[in-house]
């Protein structure tokens, strides 16, 4: 086998590696959040795995379309630059999967949480008194007194 084609299995190993071992850590570490966000175990499991249905989709799908490299390989350097490129936008693509998903799931969670608030979280003790203007001065928030121009 030629030197691109060592690179081409290199690469997927690699990337079908990441992508398993970081759709498993997430959907580990990630069922407690979900939980959180839905307030319901069973859905929370439900939309874990979708996630992680769509996870591989999305970032297997992207590591074989990237998989295409057009010129030769001529060296073992080359392919190595080559190799750690194409590994890196696959890392990238993985984080922003990874952003993009928690970032969405945060304002779910927000707005569901909204929706149940009823009250304001902390019940209002008092009044301020307001602080007494020096003679003469505004008080904050005040207009000036409207005066017709000269003529």
């Amino acid at each position: 086998m030629d030197i691109k084609v060592w690179m081409y299995v290199i690469y997927l190993a690699v990337s079908v590696g990441l992508t398993i071992w970081v759709a498993r850590a997430l959907a580990r570490n990630g069922q407690v959040f979900l939980e959180e966000v839905f307030a319901e175990e069973r859905l929370a499991r439900a939309v874990n795995s979708l996630l992680v249905v769509g996870f591989y989709l999305l970032n297997l799908g992207y590591v074989t379309v990237a998989m295409k490299h057009p010129d030769p390989v001529l060296s073992t350097s080359q392919a190595m630059e080559e190799l750690s490129l194409k590994i890196g936008l696959v890392l990238l693509v993985l984080g922003a999967l990874h952003f993009f998903n928690v970032f969405a799931l945060g304002r779910y969670r927000r707005n569901r949480l909204r929706q149940f608030a009823t009250h304001p979280p902390v019940a209002p003790v008092g009044r301020l008194p307001m602080p007494s203007a020096p003679h003469g001065a505004q008080p904050v928030g005040a207009h000036p007194p409207t005066t017709p121009p000269p003529r």
